[in-house]
């Protein structure tokens, strides 16, 4: 058994991931950091002792890797207080563009990937800890709320996030006391930003510069920096993880808010427009 609370972090070799991680061990926590490529983090590994950090190797497309870790929680620190279900990854590119095996990957990862961890987590939280409890914070995006046109497949892999946590969210019985959070993130700084340029696919019907898709493109492959600072909003959601009744969305960056705000406006304008049309739909008596 530990004192102070225990963390997994998942992705944890760069990005979000990687800085949650550095956090954790600079508060003086436990961090279980995850990734496919679990040498990228031997540097932590050199600078922290075994019973503050223990680096796994995980894929998230793997399920019975995924069992694994949990397991190796349960084994080594017997129990988990908070989850950073982190791992994911996006290209760019039209609808009629992306090729459907590369989005299936993608949808593997953000999808289905991130869904297995928390439900993991929220077994764990049940089954293993004393008192039961736990924190959950899963990352979204902006684009789970509003679809980037140009990311049409990886908009749909995190609004498929949102809508199972969510669901996810309200399943749970209130005695179990397992929080759950969405994070909508807006723009910010990580690898994840930088490869766009390096994924890109383009259908040969979408020349238009005035088109939304190819502006989306146009803008990420101009080679300058992207983004806000992530070590930033990273001690943002280190904060949000202490939040003793936090909300189920968080959008966090100037740029998530004013998408979050814009779709709820267009979705709420829309509602109101046919509300009429709802009228004496009602079976005939």
């Amino acid at each position: 058994m530990t004192s102070g609370r225990v963390w997994l972090i998942t992705g944890a070799s760069s990005g979000f991931g990687r800085e949650m991680t550095e956090l954790v061990l600079n508060k003086g926590e436990i961090a279980v950091a995850t990734a496919r490529k679990p040498e990228t983090l031997n540097d932590l590994k050199a600078k922290y002792p075994p019973s503050q950090l223990l680096v796994l190797r995980l894929d998230a497309n793997k399920v019975q890797e995924i069992k694994d870790v949990f397991a190796k929680i349960k084994g080594t620190f017997g129990r988990l207080d908070v989850v950073f279900n982190n791992a994911g990854w996006a290209f760019q590119g039209e609808v009629e563009a992306a090729p459907e095996d590369i989005s299936r990957v993608m949808f593997d990862t953000n999808f289905w990937g991130a869904s297995n961890v928390s439900l993991e987590s929220v077994k764990f939280f049940r089954e293993v800890n004393r008192p039961v409890g736990g924190r959950l914070i899963v990352n979204s995006s902006q684009g789970g709320i509003y679809a980037y046109p140009g990311m049409g497949f990886y908009s749909a892999s995190k609004h498929a996030l949102e809508g199972v946590t969510s669901a996810l969210a309200q399943e749970l019985d209130p005695e179990w006391n397992i929080k759950i959070t969405l994070l909508e993130l807006g723009l910010f700084r990580t690898k994840v930003i930088d490869k766009l340029s390096e994924l890109t696919f383009t259908h040969p019907a979408y020349t238009k510069a005035t088109l939304p898709s190819v502006a989306t493109v146009a803008y990420f492959n101009d080679g300058t920096p992207k983004g806000a600072d992530t070590s930033k909003a990273v001690q943002r959601i280190y904060d949000l993880a202490a939040e003793p009744e936090p909300s189920l969305r968080f959008p966090i960056g100037k740029d998530a808010l004013e998408s979050v705000r814009g779709e709820a406006k267009r979705i709420l304008e829309d509602a109101a427009k046919y509300e009429s049309w709802s009228e004496g739909l009602e079976f005939d008596t």
